[in-house]
């Protein structure tokens, strides 16, 4: 599925990552905005190709430990989802056309701990927001909301653990927004070093 949604005619804000050697596209470009266009709707295709995307993620012995709810605005469950959101999130991700949650199961069929479930469910919205990137939407993943509420509202049995919620939707440009929000908008993207992270076969001529 395209996304077929129109712009606004400022232009919409760009920050592709300074890195030691050129990335793909989707990865290099990617970034987390939190200008939405409340106006955007997302198509039931591009709905399902993100569903999909997590769908096919990659899973030890295809156990595929996560859960997804997505909500478009305007749903009553997204409604729910907004009003569980803390902090600077409640302010502007109600703009986004959808809001998505990643739960994990957390026990494995014999009731014991899943140990890699955490990372699996990562992986999977690491699908959705490659595949979001790709169909021209923006994804800003939030920890900031109370699990709880989801929870309650989704009727998750106990051990389905709500983990993270994307706001997903159409970017809008800087100049649209206004206060904080701009500001956070505009600051440079940062990232550690490679020579912080990598704690062994990081050639010599990339450390810094």
């Amino acid at each position: 599925a395209v996304n077929t949604h129109s712009y606004e005619t400022e232009e919409i804000m760009k920050k592709p990552a300074h890195t030691s050697v050129p990335l793909h596209p989707l990865l290099q470009e990617r970034w987390s905005p939190r200008g939405f266009d409340a106006n955007a709707t997302l198509t039931d295709d591009e709905l399902v190709a993100l569903l999909e995307a997590a769908r096919w993620a990659p899973s030890g012995n295809n156990i595929q430990p996560w859960r997804i709810a997505i909500a478009r605005r305007g749903d009553a469950m997204f409604e729910t989802f907004a009003e569980s959101l803390a902090g600077f999130n409640k302010s502007w991700a109600p703009a986004a056309s959808a809001l998505l949650v990643i739960c994990v199961d957390t026990l494995d069929a014999d009731g014991k701990p899943r140990k890699w479930g955490m990372y699996e469910a990562g992986l999977a919205g690491s699908a959705i927001t490659v595949q979001a990137t790709a169909m021209d939407l923006a994804v800003h993943q939030m920890a900031g909301f109370k699990a709880s509420v989801v929870a309650e509202a989704l009727g998750l049995v106990e051990h389905v653990e709500p983990v993270i919620m994307m706001a997903i939707g159409t970017q809008v440009a800087a100049e649209t927004l206004e206060g904080e929000l701009r500001t956070r908008e505009e600051l440079p993207r940062s990232r550690r070093e490679l020579s912080e992270i990598v704690v062994y076969g990081l050639p010599e001529s990339y450390k810094n």
